[in-house]
């Protein structure tokens, strides 16, 4: 090395030795002749020549004079195996098979409403009543009649089994017995429509039609709306390519975005029918609503696990290169002391979460994969590893 420095220093030496003094530029203007004005001009090219090579020359100086060669500076991570958990991203919104319009099922002055708007209702609670139209009196006089046939019936029966009378009295008293016993009951059924009742436990969404309205079996006619808000779900569609992959038990993350909320739950049934529309078939996703805030329609987020794998490599997507005939590539580190050499590794990829990418082949556990700095590296470039 001392060899080296001493040919480079008495080379700079002789290059900067000059002659004596020359003329300077403004006298040789000042003159205007063309000639000697040329000739300073070539003077001057030749000298800014030397110059650049007496810059490089100090370089090289400046190089072996140097103590330690400068190495770029890299940061690594250590490849480790870790549980993948890969989820399908959807979007659906919150569903109730419990949520209908109620319609009265005989027509009549809606006589009375007994619930409001926002009351928690149980399954068969009475909600309205219509005006029966003296239904009610009816009923009464059947029944009356009944209890006077059962009566007869009973003492016909009771001489017809001694062997007295004839046959054709006992079978006309059983007979009328029997037809307002029936009257009685078809009575009772009618007058059962006059009432309107809760089909299931829930809360009345909307009072539709007041007290005293006249109403009537049929659409346009709904008195009330009740919704069940403890049984709720989500149901998706999901791509056929994941029929194998999204099943019964599957893990699912119901994210709602207005209420900035997660809920962690499982599909609960998935559908056995491809929708030739759009190729996917629906999944069912429960929703537990405990605080009540969830509400049929609200959108929500879906996250459905289709893919689990127990020790899966996983490196950032922003390190990953490709090159020419398409093959992805990364760079890792191989520490040699103070310094490491860099390796390209060519590798296969699988699922990816994000800004995460599973790796199938080409690294292993414990590889030092380049990070920052990954894109200026090249293969067997040496690299300083910066520490944290």
């Amino acid at each position: 090395m001392k060899n080296a420095l001493y040919l480079i220093v008495a080379s700079f030496i002789l290059t900067s030795c000059g002659g004596s003094p020359e003329q300077s530029v403004a006298d040789i203007i000042s003159e205007g002749n063309l000639e000697k004005i040329r000739a300073k001009k070539n003077t001057i090219t030749e000298q800014l020549s030397v110059l650049d090579t007496e810059a490089k020359q100090l370089d090289s100086v400046i190089a072996l004079l140097s103590d330690n060669e400068k190495f770029p500076l890299v940061t690594t991570i250590k490849v480790v195996a870790q549980n993948f958990d890969h989820f399908l991203e959807l979007q659906g919104s919150v569903k109730t098979k419990q949520n209908v319009l109620i319609y009265p099922e005989m027509a009549g002055t809606l006589q009375r409403v007994y619930v409001k708007e926002g009351q928690r209702v149980t399954k068969g609670q009475l909600l309205a009543s219509i005006d029966d139209g003296g239904m009610g009196s009816q009923l009464e006089q059947l029944k009356t009649q009944a209890e006077l046939a059962k009566t007869t019936f009973e003492r016909q029966q009771r001489l017809w089994d001694q062997k007295i009378g004839s046959e054709i009295q006992y079978l006309q008293a059983k007979t009328n017995y029997i037809a307002t016993e029936n009257a009685v009951k078809q009575t009772q059924s009618q007058l059962g429509k006059s009432t309107i009742r809760a089909p299931f436990s829930g809360i009345i969404d909307d009072v539709i039609k007041d007290q005293g309205t006249v109403v009537a079996p049929g659409p346009g006619s709904e008195v009330f709306r009740i919704v069940n808000l403890s049984n709720m779900y989500i149901e998706v569609n999901i791509p056929e390519s994941y029929v194998d992959d999204i099943k019964k038990g599957k893990q699912a993350k119901v994210y709602f975005p207005v209420l900035d909320k997660t809920i962690e739950t499982k599909v609960r049934q998935t559908g056995n029918f491809i929708s030739p529309g759009n190729r996917s078939f629906t999944a069912e996703i429960p929703v537990p609503n405990k605080e009540g805030n969830i509400k049929p329609n609200l959108t929500a987020k879906v996250k459905l696990n289709d893919y689990s794998k127990a020790d899966a490599i996983l490196i950032p997507q922003s390190i990953i290169s490709e090159n020419s005939e398409g093959q992805q590539y990364v760079y890792t580190a191989n520490p040699d002391g103070e310094k490491a050499s860099v390796v390209k590794q060519i590798i296969t990829t699988g699922k990816t979460q994000g800004s995460i990418v599973e790796i199938t082949s080409g690294l292993s556990s414990g590889d030092e994969l380049i990070k920052e700095g990954a894109r200026s590296v090249k293969d067997g470039q040496n690299v300083q590893i910066l520490k944290d």
